[in-house]
């Protein structure tokens, strides 16, 4: 008999999970409050293994990308872009010293001139001397990525139960986790996977499992569509961007975002005036929305992904890194809990090293 689990979140990393857990033969039930997350929307979308983060993170978000590339071929119509980025958001000895790094790590970054900069993007106002450029590097449109993998995973039998806030995660007599409790009902299931992102923390102290995250604020504008102007991503100092498919500019201050501090309207017309600031012909650009999102952010800035120990039936995801680890701790997760095996390239990053 397959087994039924319960997957608590509709952003990327549940929908990647609940996907994976479907093809391999589980009863799959997705339960959310809104298909397609309420971060997961909201998020920059950028797909990379770039600086600042150890060996051991760089490893898994390498095999994410692969698996990624993986993931379009199973999935007709997922949203993925391989523009490749350009970076140079570091003083230039810590941007020689990061690409030294990962290429020695099997990276593949190039180093760019000025000139060889304006041929890649010609719409840039003001050249920087030197760049990186990452080829490996892409998008993922993050709701509707999300949105496809749900759909797909339901016409293979999934079930998902939408508009509903999950109130309580609850256990049986011998303690094991074994059900949620909804404004929708309740069901009981075998496994239940917790990947509700920002409410990640409040569903687990419910049953005595602190989650130590924090969910920091990221403002992004979006233009109107404009005819393209970018050919990849840029992440400059201060300011990144890209262009979707449908010619929309999105920017933040970083890739998280922008700060919205009490006037998120007034914080995005600011960042909006230095997006048509860094663009030739920006001047005709409009804005057409900002959103911010509310990243789920473990307190270490690592994933918190496996079982929990103690409260057998709960398996957790929760990262703020979810467009890139998608498609890795969606196919991990499936077999962590359906075949028992230990990924040792999630080994660093469950909840246990916090206690």
């Amino acid at each position: 008999m397959s087994r039924s689990i319960i997957v608590i979140g509709g952003g990327i990393i549940g929908a990647s999970i609940a996907w994976h857990l479907t093809i391999a033969g589980a009863k799959v039930r997705l339960v959310c409050e809104k298909p397609g997350g309420i971060a997961t929307p909201n998020s920059f979308a950028w797909i990379n293994a770039s600086w600042g983060n150890p060996h051991d993170y760089f490893k898994l978000r390498m095999r994410s990308i692969r698996e990624w590339s993986r993931l379009g071929k199973d999935v007709a119509g997922l949203p993925l872009s391989w523009q490749g980025g350009l970076c140079w958001d570091l003083p230039e000895d810590k941007l020689l010293a990061y690409a030294e790094e990962h290429t020695s790590w099997g990276y593949d970054i190039k180093r760019l001139d000025a000139a060889e900069i304006s041929a890649r993007e010609p719409a840039l106002v003001n050249i920087p001397e030197m760049a990186l450029s990452a080829p490996l590097e892409g998008v993922a449109e993050p709701r509707d990525a999300a949105m496809i993998l749900i759909a797909d995973a339901m016409r293979r039998g999934m079930e998902t139960v939408e508009n509903a806030r999950v109130t309580a995660l609850k256990r049986d007599t011998a303690g094991r986790v074994s059900g949620v409790a909804t404004d929708r009902g309740e069901w009981t299931v075998d496994e239940i996977v917790l990947a509700a992102g920002a409410e990640t923390a409040t569903l687990a102290a419910g049953i005595g499992v602190d989650v130590p995250i924090h969910t920091p604020p990221g403002l992004l504008v979006h233009s109107k569509p404009v005819p393209p102007m970018l050919n990849g991503l840029v992440i400059a100092p201060e300011l990144h961007l890209r262009q979707t498919a449908e010619g929309r500019i999105v920017a933040g201050s970083d890739f998280g975002g922008t700060d919205p501090g009490t006037d998120p309207d007034a914080a995005a017309d600011e960042l909006f005036s230095k997006v048509k600031s860094f663009l030739k012909g920006g001047e005709n650009l409009e804005l057409d929305f900002h959103t911010t999102g509310y990243r789920p952010t473990p307190k270490d800035g690592f994933p918190i992904v496996g079982r929990v120990a103690g409260r057998d039936g709960l398996y957790l995801a929760v990262t703020h890194s979810g467009i890139t680890l998608a498609p890795a701790l969606g196919l991990f997760a499936a077999r962590e809990i359906l075949d028992g095996e230990d990924e040792a390239l999630l080994a660093p990053y469950r909840l246990q090293r916090f206690a």
